[in-house]
């Protein structure tokens, strides 16, 4: 299995024009392996965040996106991007398969265990399955990361986009151990991040985080 002939040559553009155009800070890259099966798995604040995982390496990585995207015209955009569509309405087995040759190729892969976009600044939503099962059927590693910050244009600014990768997690037997290991990591960075910039959160976590511990409380009852 090769990488898209796409994303292989037009790399180094997004790269620069991205650096360029939102100037992110990226802490950790090194922890991403140089080679062999990855899965880089974090916090997903924003459609964008794609373009800050992927611009954090020389790797080509595969997200796992919506289905949505995968339909004309959007297709036609990131089609030849080594996208795996996903059909979040069920368990999309064909992704998952997808996903896993992918790394059995030993190449990289990119998903947002949330499973969308959270809207809830400075929370993290509990973690699908996804990114652990494909670890342990595949002996990857997985990199977590934590994205943190607003996408501001052309400028650098202190709460400007930042991700922070940290020390890759092996998977055994006991999976719910490890997106538990996964989840907590993950959390426990954005954490530090709302201490370090409490400008970014404060005025929107307050309200929606205690919006958001009343709806998970009453459910678990």
């Amino acid at each position: 299995m090769k990488e898209p002939t796409a994303y292989v040559r037009l790399k180094f553009l997004l790269y620069f024009f991205f650096r360029l155009f939102f100037r992110p800070t990226v802490i950790g890259k090194e922890k991403i392996p140089k080679d062999g099966p990855v899965i880089i798995a974090g916090n997903h604040t924003h459609f964008l965040d794609c373009l800050t995982v992927a611009n954090s390496t020389k790797r080509c990585v595969h997200f796992l996106a919506k289905s949505e995207l995968m339909k004309p015209p959007l297709k036609w955009i990131f089609g030849p991007f080594g996208i795996i569509s996903v059909d979040r309405n069920g368990k999309d087995r064909t992704a998952l398969r997808s996903a896993i040759n992918v790394l059995n190729a030993g190449m990289v892969i990119g998903i947002f265990p949330e499973g969308g976009v959270n809207e809830f600044r400075g929370t993290v939503k509990p973690f699908k399955y996804g990114a652990v099962k494909m670890a342990e059927k595949t002996d990857a590693k997985i990199v977590p990361f934590v994205v943190s910050g607003k996408y501001k244009f052309l400028r650098k600014s202190k709460s400007g986009i930042k991700i922070v990768f940290f020390d890759p997690i092996t998977v055994g037997d006991d999976l719910e151990a490890a997106n538990k290991q996964l989840w907590d990591t993950v959390n426990n960075g954005l954490q530090e991040e709302v201490k370090a910039r409490p400008f970014l959160f404060k005025n929107k976590v307050n309200k929606l985080h205690i919006l958001y511990t009343k709806l998970t409380t009453k459910k678990k009852k």
